[in-house]
């Protein structure tokens, strides 16, 4: 083991950093963190109301298209973490591969997308908290203030250090089994209402978009997205894990793979399991999932069930919490942000704990959005979009660097050889029509009696985020500010 430290921090010094993080994750512990963050329990649940609403029960199809279209974004990262094992995700890589000033506006949206992330989770999980108090209907200042107490012990439990992180984890990965694979199987071979032919109706949902089953099926698949972003949350503890070139990017392919079949079998069951899915369409029935559930297992599973998805909930979110906190970390370490020392303070239990807070705080501030209505669509459209441009913004840029010479996957150890060019020029069309999907305006996915600016909520919060990013550069030059070790003389060499 003491080898394997070793080697692991002098691989990371020929980056220019010393080891600060403690480096405690095994394979299983990334694994851990990348399957919780993706998380199929919040995914679904994320996604299954307004697929049935555009799509009916045919919404399982647009689940089908996102996974395979991320599937070969997930690819493309797993060779990016192979060949550059450190903290920092997507910046470090387009500041290695595009130069500093790309890489700092890559890194600033993601970390605005992350917290909008953590926002999310605590506010669909606070839904959850108060159902399990509480069948009357929740007023907007309730869900807000639950949604505070998610964000508050995510980062109680960071803050504890990384060894309680890791077995919150693990019992998050138990919850996800039991609320996800064993009641899904159970749902679809005892509580079947429906044979498989139903998944290819839609059961006259087209009229929720102006009658058009092609237009619901794009809104479909613009939420569906939502349910598989934060694989890379993998590459972000880099830093904290034992032999990351390896066990990094299969982390991170295993949990996706995992959460999707997770996923797909969740929604298959869940649609075949409701003896009304005409009332999911209609909106009489609001919870599909919960709903199938206890019809299916009885009245008896209903708090049981309810607190298995609350641990799911609680892991994603302290998860998410885990990796925003290295990422600002990252960031910080290289004298890119406002008061950067600061931010990038690693505490005695060896862990960015500055960042941490300041985080929780962005996203605590984020739940505010819940006081006008339902700000569920709208949080996931922003969400999705978010990630969805970088998604596209990294894609393209290994893509140049492939087709330049920059990068040579091969130095990795994991790479796709011949195959990871095709990949990765199928991964960039896939990413430039769905971030257009993600983003294109829909009156249906704004709260009700909503403005126009929720409506374009994803284009004109990205463009101003764009926007303070570049005028941050031009005004403050921080890309001017990196310390000698940590930018090679190589990185310099700018593309734009």
């Amino acid at each position: 083991m003491d080898a394997e430290v070793r080697t692991d921090a002098g691989d990371l010094a020929e980056y220019g950093y010393k080891q600060e993080l403690r480096r405690s994750l095994s394979a299983w512990s990334v694994f851990a963190i990348g399957f919780a963050t993706i998380s199929p329990v919040v995914g679904i649940y994320a996604v299954v109301q307004l697929g049935f609403m555009f799509s009916g029960a045919s919404w399982i199809w647009a689940v089908v298209a996102a996974f395979v279209g991320q599937l070969l974004v997930a690819c493309v990262y797993a060779e990016l973490s192979s060949q550059f094992p450190v903290t920092g995700g997507v910046y470090q890589w387009v500041r290695r591969l595009a130069g500093p000033r790309q890489g700092w506006l890559v890194g600033w949206l993601y970390l605005a997308s992350a917290v909008a992330s953590l926002t999310t989770v605590a506010y669909l999980g606070a839904a959850w908290l108060y159902l399990l108090f509480s069948d009357a209907a929740m007023s907007p200042t309730a869900h807000v203030l639950l949604g505070v107490v998610f964000v508050a012990v995510a980062l109680g439990i960071n803050l504890l250090g990384v060894n309680p992180v890791k077995r919150f984890l693990d019992a998050g990965i138990i919850a996800e089994g039991v609320a996800s694979i064993a009641v899904s199987l159970v749902l679809l071979v005892f509580a079947r209402h429906n044979g498989f032919g139903l998944l290819f109706h839609t059961l006259g949902a087209s009229t929720a978009s102006g009658g058009s089953a092609t237009a619901g099926f794009l809104t479909c698949l613009a939420v569906a997205g939502w349910a598989f972003l934060g694989f890379d949350a993998t590459t972000q503890v880099a830093e904290e894990t034992e032999q990351p070139r390896r066990s990094v990017p299969r982390a991170l392919i295993r949990a996706y793979l995992f959460v999707a079949f997770t996923v797909l079998l969740t929604g298959m069951a869940v649609t075949l399991a409701l003896a009304h899915p005409d009332q999911a369409v209609s909106g009489k029935i609001a919870d599909p999932v919960f709903t199938a559930v206890t019809s299916g297992l009885g009245d008896w599973a209903e708090k049981p069930f309810i607190l298995v998805v609350l641990v799911a909930f609680f892991a994603c979110a302290i998860s998410i919490q885990t990796y925003i906190g290295r990422a600002v970390y990252a960031f910080a370490r290289d004298r890119q942000l406002p008061f950067s020392p600061t931010l990038a303070t690693v505490g005695p239990r060896q862990i960015p704990w500055v960042s941490l807070v300041v985080t929780a705080v962005l996203a605590a501030l984020g739940l505010l959005l819940g006081l006008n209505g339902n700000a569920a669509a709208t949080l996931i459209s922003f969400g999705s979009g978010g990630f969805y441009f970088i998604f596209l913004y990294v894609a393209v840029v290994a893509l140049v660097a492939r087709l330049t010479g920059r990068w040579q996957p091969s130095a990795g150890e994991l790479n796709l050889g011949r195959t990871g060019l095709v990949v990765n020029v199928l991964a960039v069309l896939w990413l430039m029509f769905e971030s257009v999907n993600v983003a294109w305006p829909r009156t249906e996915l704004a709260p009700v009696g909503g403005s126009w600016i929720q409506v374009w909520a994803v284009v004109l919060v990205f463009s101003a985020l764009f926007v303070i990013g570049l005028g941050y550069v031009v005004v403050a030059k921080p890309h001017t500010k990196l310390a000698p070790a940590a930018a090679p003389a190589a990185e310099t060499m700018e593309t734009v």
